[in-house]
């Protein structure tokens, strides 16, 4: 790729590529292409790994096989990394917010935890996905739980409405990190906490690798190294930043791709102080 070629991915290209590229994985119902590649974060590099399958994907990213029976059938497409659930306690009552909310599997079971008079709201930008999770709502009959189209850069959610927001694997795909965190602080109440499970960079990545679209759109070439991560919190507003790498010694089957270019998944935790005006 040319240096000139370098500098011709705008970010509304990098945001149709992912869309259409999730738009698949929703109309499939599979992280595996329909060919038999690889999509989603399945692989880091179409057709170098293996799409496994989601249950099995899914408990490598530490859900539990109880989390998992009780969800929707299709709930689950194995594109995560993590378990943001799991990263903090959620409790009765709060309202939680997830970034990019794919087929729902996080927003169901947070349900459950914040229980009848709890709210749960997903935000995703792609139609297929936001599609599929409402169907997938309906059949659970989780009334506590909403899906709205738009994007985490802009959110349709008001200031500081949201107790907890999450986010599994999706921040990175976004062109500029820096308003997807200050979106998430102006949302959340004083005292309210982000739990992000994502991947982050080891090392640097070159700019011919971020304008990749495969690379990007496959949750690699878009990560960050840790301590821009926490520079950009920071810079929203946040306190109590903490990034902890998971599996560095062997990442789980659908993040072997990844591995390869230095892109391990991370646990992102952070705090909007009380009294902290934006």
């Amino acid at each position: 790729m040319t240096k000139a070629a370098l500098h011709t991915v705008s970010d509304e290209d990098r945001r149709q590529q992912v869309r259409e590229r999730y738009g698949g994985i929703a109309s499939s119902g599979s992280c595996c292409a329909p060919e038999g590649g690889s999509s989603g974060c399945c692989d880091g590099t179409a057709g170098t790994g293996s799409c496994g399958t989601s249950s099995i994907i899914a408990t490598q990213l530490g859900y539990t096989p109880e989390e998992l029976s009780g969800l929707p059938e299709g709930a689950n497409l194995g594109l995560g990394c993590g378990n943001p659930t799991a990263i903090l306690s959620l409790r009765p009552r709060q309202v939680v917010l997830d970034l990019g909310s794919g087929a729902g599997i996080d927003c169901f079971l947070s349900s459950k935890k914040v229980g009848p008079k709890g709210h749960v709201i997903g935000v995703d930008m792609t139609p297929e996905m936001i599609s599929r999770a409402r169907e997938n709502a309906r059949k659970g009959n989780y009334s506590n739980v909403e899906f709205r189209l738009g994007e985490i850069e802009h959110l349709p959610v008001a200031d500081r409405s949201v107790d907890v927001v999450l986010s599994n694997c999706v921040i990175n795909l976004a062109p500029d990190k820096g308003p997807v965190y200050r979106e998430a602080f102006r949302v959340l109440r004083p005292g309210g906490h982000l739990a992000v499970s994502d991947v982050v960079a080891t090392r640097p990545i070159s700019e011919e690798d971020r304008a990749d679209p495969s690379l990007w759109s496959s949750c690699s070439s878009g990560a960050l190294e840790v301590r821009e991560v926490k520079r950009l919190l920071q810079s929203a507003g946040f306190r109590d930043i903490e990034v902890d790498l998971k599996h560095s010694e062997t990442p789980p089957d659908n993040l072997h791709g990844q591995a390869t270019v230095g892109v391990l998944p991370a646990d992102i935790r952070a705090t909007r102080p009380v009294g902290r005006r934006r």
